[in-house]
């Protein structure tokens, strides 16, 4: 079976609701990201032919490894699901039970998992049973609250028995579920996990930068990290990440290079994505120009961009530092 890489030089793309198709992929792949993740997926609405499933899936040959993250509570959707994705010669399945989002947590799934975690099991199993050992990961937050004081947090133990069972890997996001993205990531959680787990252990939460994911990988003793919120401000954060552990000086980040990164990414939505190309640049280019000179303007020029004209304007103002 061939593996995963996954490997303190093998940086991950997380997976992203709304954010992680396949240009952004695409355009992080060729800025060094090496193994992506496909935005979640919903078991039954893949079971079910969803139209917004089938688009979740795109992907093409260079658009690889991929991982496919896949949510749900009820062990037999998953389990049909995975077999389902198996028949279309997807190999790699992450299944979320950190996502804190409310719509997701009131159906049992995500990190409402971690409250039932005998039924996080169950799907577990479900899971590993249609795609073979050592091919499916599990997301794991702490836990779904801080509990009671002095109380060890339910990921510890539910990452062992995942191991047990043949998850392939883990990925932990040291946040409680209720904490969402407030408050700090807990790093002694890492290095505990890392340490006790039979599997590689992927880190994932406040990696904001390449030095944060190399500094958790030099203090915490985790695999690999994934990169999420630091990934969307800035895609070339995997070219960075190359550059620190191999101790060459990083690629330089002006406004050229920005503005060049940023064509880019039109460019791949453009011809993959054509329909929706311009509104997901409005969505995606304001979060690249979060450190910018000038941000606030170009921000409002890009929310009221109609046309690609329009566009092309905005990113050379990006290139040459013109006022907005």
């Amino acid at each position: 079976m061939t593996k995963l890489p996954i490997n303190p030089h093998s940086p991950w793309l997380a997976p992203l609701a709304g954010w992680s198709d396949l240009p952004f992929r695409l355009l992080c792949r060729e800025q060094g990201a090496v193994v992506c993740c496909t935005e979640m997926v919903s078991a039954k609405g893949l079971v079910y032919g969803g139209r917004n499933t089938e688009e979740l899936l795109a992907t093409r040959p260079d658009d690889s490894p991929l991982v496919v993250q896949i949510f749900g509570a009820e062990a037999p959707f998953m389990e049909k699901a995975v077999h389902i994705l198996r028949e279309r010669e997807f190999a790699w399945f992450d299944v979320n039970m950190g996502c804190s989002v409310p719509k997701v947590n009131k159906t049992g799934s995500g990190s409402a998992l971690l409250r039932t975690p005998e039924q996080a099991l169950e799907v577990a199993k479900a899971v590993l049973r249609a795609a073979g050992p050592g091919r499916a990961g599990f997301k794991l937050r702490l836990d779904w609250d801080n509990g009671m004081p002095g109380r060890r947090p339910i990921c510890h133990e539910l990452a062992l028995r995942l191991a047990d069972l043949g998850a392939g890997w883990i990925t932990l996001h040291p946040r409680y579920a209720r904490q969402g993205f407030s408050g700090e990531a807990d790093c002694t959680a890492l290095t505990e996990m890392a340490a006790a787990l039979p599997v590689p252990l992927v880190a994932s939460g406040d990696l904001f930068c390449a030095e944060d994911g190399a500094r958790v990988l030099r203090e915490c003793g985790v695999s690999s990290v994934m990169y999420a919120r630091g990934a969307m401000s800035d895609p070339s954060i995997f070219a960075r990440h190359h550059a620190l552990l191999a101790g060459r000086p990083l690629p330089p980040a002006g406004r050229e290079e920005l503005a060049a990164l940023i064509r880019r990414h039109a460019e791949l939505a453009r011809e993959l994505t054509p329909r929706a190309a311009l509104l997901k640049m409005r969505t995606f280019v304001p979060r690249y120009l979060k450190h910018l000179d000038g941000a606030r303007g170009l921000r409002q020029r890009l929310i009221q961009c109609t046309d690609w004209a329009e566009f092309d304007d905005i990113i050379n103002v990006i290139a040459s530092g013109e006022q907005a």
